[in-house]
């Protein structure tokens, strides 16, 4: 019986190793060969946004704005829930990113599907488009932004564990120069622009009161029916309280100061200079300066007086600060204040008045968090933006009262806690149980952000065990 001869065994050609990655043509120092591509992975810029994500669970206020916001949408319909959207947006403005055209990338990234808490399913996890994000903005009314300046007030009592015995509330208005073609857009001629004029009011650093109104408006518009609104509210909280307003002369208004004296509320504003509150100061402008050119040094004094302009119910007492600056342009440089406030005048003026200026960083601040992006055509849709932004501001202050206290960083303004904080670089694996975030083992402050969460963390835990 034969056997088939076997068949001779070929060998398999051997399979040449493909290169997949094109690397970028970097030139390379001798001796050592630069190989870069994005081939990286899952990575993020933003893992520090995990701090903020931490702050909103003690303040409880994306949550609280997602409460009082109507969602005419279908439940069963919709992939972004409402509370997700408003996640996203808050959190990207804290990021700096400061169009709705950034959200088209990051709406893919792991990270920020985890950061906004977004329920997607598996086979849908991208966060909201654009166009989505311009839907919400814009389908707001009146009532709503209502509530949505309530939640901000609410958010502020809510953060003092005990009464305040006394606040100074500070008032301010800034220009916001918009660049289109928006609703109630008017040139304003001080600032040499067209613009919108928004009101803010703070406590300290804590925000309560951010409200678009168009720049053909007095600096003090609404002013009062907004004050009164809101004094009554925190009297609601705390019947105690002790309030002083506090603003240049922009807000000086009789009306006003009346309500004021009426209700127990100490004032003290600015007051524009005028020929008769010069004559009053005379007097004191002359020795100043006789003491200035004696040996050229800068010179100043305080005292009171009434004045009432003819507008006014009656006189008030005022202020004057007389002052002769020396130096190689001598000159005068009075100042008044109008207040029903006790005490020396010196020291009301120095101590007092001269603390609204820190308000202006407040300000400052406020376009760091991208308050100056008013690019909605609809005024009421500016309107939600500008509150999205004072959210995005109010997790930042919490981060700093809280978190930075003590720190090198306890002074800070939002930009630099952004780029300490929250722009730190990491990778991202989602798993169906868990998601790891590693970030840069060489993160120059890895003891300070372990310190602001833990103490972030640490505020929750002992508000969970005595509630």
């Amino acid at each position: 019986m034969g056997y088939a001869k076997p068949s001779p065994t070929i060998p398999k050609a051997t399979a040449m190793p493909q290169r997949t990655t094109e690397y970028l043509p970097f030139s390379s120092p001798p001796g050592r060969q630069i190989q870069a591509d994005f081939s990286g992975g899952e990575f993020t810029s933003d893992a520090g946004l995990l701090l903020l994500r931490e702050a909103d669970r003690n303040l409880e206020l994306i949550s609280a704005l997602d409460r009082v916001i109507p969602d005419p949408r279908q439940p069963n319909l919709i992939l972004h829930p409402q509370r997700t959207l408003l996640a996203q947006r808050i959190f990207g403005i804290a990021a700096g990113y400061e169009d709705l055209n950034d959200h088209q990338y990051l709406r893919d990234e792991p990270f920020w599907q985890i950061l906004t808490d977004h329920p997607g399913p598996k086979e849908a996890p991208q966060l909201a488009s654009p166009p989505t994000l311009c839907r919400l903005e814009n389908r707001v009314n009146r009532q709503t932004l209502w509530e949505m300046a309530k939640v901000l007030v609410n958010t502020f009592i809510n953060s003092y564990a005990i009464p305040p015995t006394h606040l100074t509330l500070d008032l301010d208005a800034t220009d916001i120069e918009i660049h289109g073609h928006q609703e109630r857009r008017f040139f304003h001629g001080y600032y040499d622009s067209h613009c919108f004029l928004p009101l803010y009011i703070f406590s300290g650093s804590r925000l309560l009161v951010a409200y678009l109104r168009p720049s053909n408006r007095d600096a003090s518009f609404h002013v009062r029916a907004i004050l009164k609104l809101l004094i009554r509210r925190l009297r609601e909280a705390w019947p105690e309280v002790q309030i002083t307003i506090r603003g240049d002369s922009g807000f000086c208004r009789w009306r006003l100061m009346r309500w004021c004296d009426h209700n127990g509320i100490w004032y003290i504003f600015g007051l524009a200079r005028n020929a008769v509150l010069e004559r009053l100061a005379g007097p004191l402008t002359a020795m100043v300066e006789e003491y200035s050119r004696s040996d050229g040094r800068s010179y100043r004094t305080y005292e009171w007086c009434y004045y009432g302009a003819g507008t006014w119910d009656r006189e008030r007492r005022v202020i004057i600060k007389a002052e002769y600056l020396g130096g190689p342009n001598p000159k005068s440089n009075s100042r008044f204040v109008v207040t029903n406030l006790p005490g020396d005048a010196r020291e009301l003026y120095e101590c007092v008045y001269c603390e609204r200026g820190d308000m202006e960083n407040r300000i400052k601040e406020q376009f760091q968090v991208n308050a100056n992006r008013m690019s909605c055509h609809d005024f009421l849709a500016n309107q939600f933006r500008l509150l999205l932004s004072a959210a995005a501001y109010i997790l930042d202050e919490y981060v700093r009262r809280v978190g930075l206290v003590g720190t090198e960083l306890e002074r800070a303004e939002v930009r630099t806690i952004r780029t300490s904080l929250f722009k730190i670089i990491a990778w991202v694996k989602k798993t169906a149980r868990r998601v790891v975030v590693k970030m840069a083992g060489n993160y120059r402050f890895i003891d300070l952000f372990k310190s602001v969460l833990n103490r972030i963390i640490s505020i929750r835990s002992t508000v969970t065990a005595t509630g």
